[in-house]
């Protein structure tokens, strides 16, 4: 992260105590009344975590006791990484901030631990917008057209960082399966991506949301520059009925490393606070969470971007944490080995 993107941070930051979950004087629509909340999106600007952030910064404010203004802000760097990193240090406890993560932030710490600085189960949900499905998505020009080609040629594919579906997905069909994939990390959004796409510095991406394809590459798609080759998950979507999906292995060892990997796709694209929120101020954040999602002005605004909104609420985020954190250690361990071999190639 840039120093001076950095030290506004810090300041931003510091300009609010660090607050105990216990209860205070006031009540939740005192707090929040003329009070500018913080919406973080651990991405950059124009890839769908940042559609989604600012979709709900519009609408989500009206259900939040004493109606403050929600704010977006940008806080991109290794699929966001970066931001859970400052959630669990200097980040505000007090309600003024929450944010929205990459779909594989949650598994960080689990799968690539020396990166991590954080303990995901400390934070805490309040909803995710949608159970996400991830496609292969590749440049007509490109080299691969069909699911068979990615195991006779090679296919560059842009991601962000260790840790996101575009990363990750393909280092696992590689190892396992023999796919091709070339993966290039370093993009800060899947818009920066899409750019790389078009000037041909990559053939498309492996494991890009299908939400975020839907509307980032609707021209593209309806013009056929586009094309949608495979999809990844342990069973079909219903928008993806036509299109293959990737294997998931022949041994029980393998399909239990490919259920660990797409696990993601139910905890989608989170929203969460910081830990030590005081609980009346998390709930009222939950509460209006839930009201949005159902918010005919909202779901207009989401139709209209191409967004689909299938709401998961954050008891069953809690209890698919619980369930990932008590995989078994061997396969732990073997997911984390390819991770890590793959990574020096």
């Amino acid at each position: 992260m840039k120093i001076r993107t950095l030290i506004g941070l810090l300041s931003a930051f510091a300009s609010t105590a660090l607050l105990p979950a216990t209860a205070t004087a006031q009540t939740v629509a005192e707090f929040y009344k003329g009070k500018t909340i913080t919406l973080q999106i651990g991405s950059g600007v124009g890839g769908g975590y940042d559609l989604l952030g600012r979709l709900f910064a519009r609408h989500m404010g009206k259900y939040i006791p004493g109606n403050p203004n929600i704010v977006p802000q940008n806080v991109p760097g290794g699929g966001s990484l970066q931001l859970a990193n400052l959630y669990a240090s200097i980040a505000p406890r007090d309600g003024s901030v929450f944010g929205i993560f990459n779909t594989g932030m949650a598994l960080t710490p689990l799968l690539t631990p020396a990166v991590a600085k954080f303990d995901p189960r400390k934070f805490q949900f309040i909803g995710s917008p949608n159970r996400e499905a991830h496609v292969l998505i590749g440049s007509a020009s490109g080299p691969v057209k069909t699911i068979d080609d990615v195991f006779t040629k090679e296919m560059i594919v842009a991601a962000t960082a260790p840790g996101g579906a575009p990363f990750d997905f393909p280092l696992l069909t590689n190892e396992v399966l023999g796919t091709k994939f070339n993966i290039v990390t370093g993009y800060k959004s899947s818009n920066e991506a899409k750019l790389a796409t078009e000037r041909g510095e990559v053939h498309g991406q492996a494991g890009h949301g299908w939400t975020a394809v839907k509307s980032e590459y609707a021209d593209d798609l309806a013009k056929k520059r586009i094309l949608v080759i495979a999809a990844f998950g342990m069973q079909k979507h219903p928008d993806l009925l036509d299109v293959p999906l990737m294997p998931t292995g022949k041994t029980l060892e393998e399909k239990q490393l490919f259920n660990l990997m797409y696990s993601r796709q139910v905890i989608g694209r989170p929203f969460m606070t910081p830990q030590d929120v005081p609980a009346d101020r998390l709930k009222a954040l939950r509460d209006a969470y839930a009201a949005t999602v159902k918010d005919k002005d909202f779901l207009a605004e989401a139709q209209k971007l191409n967004v689909d909104i299938d709401p998961v609420y954050h008891d069953e985020l809690d209890k698919l944490m619980a369930e990932l954190y008590a995989t078994p250690p061997a396969i732990v361990k073997r997911m984390q080995e390819i991770l890590e071999t793959q990574k020096g190639k």
